[in-house]
């Protein structure tokens, strides 16, 4: 799973139920550095007696450098050139309904994206 461009994951279910079992397979595929590499991830768990559904909300980079490249000026000075993917885009996925396979899939899915996006802009 590309997690290079998700900035921060907000999740709220009962660990017990089996209808969160998606949401802690999802957390559970994180990388172990996600967080020193800048990932906010903020979990909420519920009692076991609560019988609100599980939510996971993803949220990817409004920006993130990708590489950092010597620009030369029309007057032979050089500038550093911050190249970015522009998105903030936000999912609110419903774990019951898609599975583990289908939250991996919807993520990767607009990871490829920024990943494609990132590239031409480099290039």
């Amino acid at each position: 799973m590309i997690t290079r461009f998700i900035t921060e994951v907000n999740t709220k279910f009962n660990p017990f139920s089996a209808a969160a079992r998606s949401t802690r397979l999802f957390l559970s595929s994180l990388p172990a550095n996600a967080r020193s590499q800048g990932m906010k991830i903020d979990t909420k768990l519920l009692p076991r007696t609560s019988a609100d559904p599980a939510v996971l909300q993803v949220k990817f980079s409004t920006f993130r450098l990708s590489e950092l490249k010597e620009e030369y000026t029309m007057h032979g000075s050089r500038t550093n050139k911050c190249i970015i993917a522009e998105d903030g885009k936000e999912m609110n996925l419903d774990g019951a309904k898609l599975g583990i396979k289908g939250i991996i899939e919807e993520v990767d899915r607009h990871s490829r994206f920024l990943q494609k996006q990132a590239d031409l802009n480099d290039g």
